[in-house]
């Protein structure tokens, strides 16, 4: 009994310098510190994928930041936002959420309690009850080129349509360049285009639901040479998003390809200002 008393006392004391020691070394520290970094998920518009994210996932994860993707379907706000929400529940801890373009569209609309922060691209963030083609006012905020013939429409098969097709909409070849990423090199512009999706034309028509920037704290770069989203609405969106975190960038709609260290920076101070 007296050597059993002994042996637990023995293994008790290694275990408590075991403790100390990794203490003193940092490692004992590094689960909990792991625990509290957030997963940064990007999500992408229409017209293009997810391969648009490359350089800044790279330069995240070269800081030490989880990275995730979200195959965005560009079926329409509600469905989309659920979709994604099914995605969050895969990953554990702290979340941020980026989107750019429609994407914004997206994480506006999706509300999951592990968010920590929303990060917008040049992007739309609708209010309740707005409607991406009804922000796109030319009256309101002239500018964009999203107009025919740039933007081409084309039948899709769609299970839930009682006639099983929908209409989706897709910029040309012919314009791709001048009016999506015309800061790009042309071959880069040629894979982008290689690589778009297009989206339901009712994606731009129905109405968005309560905002998540209403109680999660957002950021938001303006592309100041898009010609996609005009400037002036960019900067409206943000004034009420996102308030006293709005920078801006010399860049087309694309600045996430163009301009990957400026979104990065971005979304590192919003990890930053939120952890």
């Amino acid at each position: 009994m007296k050597s059993r008393t002994m042996l637990r006392r023995g293994l008790r004391t290694a275990a408590t310098v075991a403790v100390a020691f990794l203490a003193v070394s940092g490692l004992a520290a590094a689960p909990a510190a792991a625990a509290t970094t957030p997963t940064v998920v990007l999500v992408h518009g229409a017209f293009a994928d997810a391969g648009g994210w490359a350089d800044v996932a790279a330069q995240l994860s070269a800081s030490g930041y989880p990275v995730r993707t979200f195959d965005n379907p560009l079926r329409g706000p509600a469905g989309d936002a659920a979709r994604l929400t099914d995605f969050l529940a895969g990953i554990k801890g702290p979340i941020v959420l980026v989107g750019h373009s429609y994407g914004g569209v997206v994480i506006t609309n999706t509300h999951d309690p592990d968010v920590r922060a929303n990060v917008y691209i040049a992007a739309f963030a609708p209010d309740r009850g707005e409607f991406v083609q009804g922000l796109l006012n030319p009256i309101t905020y002239p500018g964009s080129r999203l107009l025919p013939p740039a933007l081409q429409l084309t039948a899709v098969p769609d299970t839930s349509s009682p006639v099983g097709a929908g209409v989706d909409g897709y910029i040309s070849r012919d314009y791709f360049h001048e009016v999506f990423c015309q800061d790009v090199s042309p071959a880069v512009a040629a894979d982008m285009f290689a690589h778009q999706k297009s989206a339901a034309l009712v994606a731009n028509l129905e109405p968005s639901g309560d905002p998540s920037w209403s109680d999660t704290p957002s950021w938001y770069l303006v592309s100041r040479d898009d010609r996609v989203i005009p400037p002036a609405l960019q900067r409206m969106m943000a004034g009420r998003a996102a308030p006293g975190h709005t920078a801006e960038v010399d860049a087309s709609h694309v600045s996430l390809v163009s301009q990957p260290g400026r979104v990065t920076a971005l979304v590192r101070e919003a990890i930053t200002a939120t952890s």
